[in-house]
């Protein structure tokens, strides 16, 4: 099998370097000498990798792509949030929100460029789906970001669907977690979904990432308005999924919920909440709405948003009120790459 010039070795797993380094011939515990040099340094170029034979170097600097590359944007908020702009293959763009709170440093990363899950809140759903990212490319967004080593945790909330592009995802988080790649414990990474309900459970079974659903409205229909997704699969059946799964010890599920004035905080919508979520150990995170060129919506008042925040805590659903962060630079998934696109094009 010939490798390709597109071929990167930087998000292969121990098993596919071994595979690598038997059709190249190269001995096989060089496998672990790679993982080492792409998951421990954080070095992709065999130029560097002095451990392996000068004639080996030679041989897969002439055959892999790089595939790490610093962002080629960045925007900083007042409150110290920056949002990277990486560019990808294609001539697409993905955005990463490094998000730092005390001793506290947030990495927001994209899985997508693009979505094909069209809520009508969101400005990546506006773009539709331009592709997948590969694992080498979700994993760059860690790797070249200039705050690297200050990181304490990581969320997949940012441009895509988590779960739309399951297997790079997985690949990824394999990476991430494993003692060979960059040694995190999975409690330190998020991932996020819409609720794609064939890829919930794979998730689940093969992770032991936390987990957040964008929930955003009980109720089938109203849900379905602005989600399309609840159409193909019901929120419904992504809580019935989750009451087979133990949230209590080390792994957690919360539910995401932007309050949209008049759409999704009434009384009513509290009760229906606690009705769908009975049975499951879970939190729920209000987010106050970020204001998209062109929306109807509208985020309540703060007073409204509290209101509703205490009747769903004395419902016995354990609620908190996210900080908004950086909205003087465009922090809302899909406003920067839309941007520069806009310019591009």
């Amino acid at each position: 099998m010939e490798t390709t010039p597109h071929e990167t070795l930087y998000g292969k797993n121990p098993t596919e370097l071994t595979v690598l380094c038997d059709r190249m011939g190269l001995p096989r515990f060089a496998a672990r000498q790679l993982a080492r040099w792409l998951y421990k340094r954080h070095t992709e170029d065999p130029a560097r990798m002095t451990d392996l034979a000068a004639a080996n170097r030679e041989r897969l600097s002439a055959q892999f792509a790089p595939a790490l590359a610093a962002p080629v944007r960045v925007t900083e908020s007042a409150d110290g949030t920056r949002k990277y702009l990486y560019a990808t293959s294609g001539g697409h763009f993905v955005e990463t929100a490094y998000i730092p709170d005390g001793e506290r440093a947030t990495l927001c990363v994209s899985s997508q460029a693009g979505c094909r899950m069209g809520c009508t809140f969101c400005a990546t759903g506006r773009q539709g789906l331009q592709r997948s990212l590969t694992a080498a490319e979700i994993l760059n967004q860690i790797v070249s970001l200039p705050e690297r080593d200050r990181l304490t945790n990581l969320v997949f909330m940012g441009m895509g669907e988590p779960l739309d592009n399951t297997d790079n995802v997985l690949r990824a988080l394999e990476i991430i977690t494993s003692e060979w790649g960059f040694g995190w414990s999975p409690t330190r990474v998020t991932v996020s979904t819409a609720g794609v309900v064939p890829e919930l459970g794979r998730l689940l079974d093969a992770t032991r990432v936390h987990l957040a659903v964008s929930l955003h409205n009980p109720f089938h229909d109203e849900r379905a308005a602005i989600m399309p997704v609840e159409r193909v699969w019901p929120i419904s059946e992504v809580a019935a999924i989750l009451r087979q799964y133990d949230f209590t010890h080390q792994r957690r599920v919360s539910f995401e919920y932007i309050l949209m004035e008049g759409l999704n905080d009434t009384p009513r919508h509290v009760r229906e909440l606690c009705r769908l979520l009975n049975g499951i150990r879970c939190r729920i995170n209000l987010i106050r709405f970020h204001r998209i060129p062109g929306s109807p919506y509208y985020s309540p008042a703060p007073e409204a948003m509290i209101r509703f925040r205490d009747a769903l805590t004395a419902r016995g659903i354990q609620t908190t009120i996210r900080a908004s962060r950086g909205e003087d630079i465009q922090a809302a998934c899909g406003l920067l790459s839309t941007s520069e696109l806009n310019m591009k094009n």
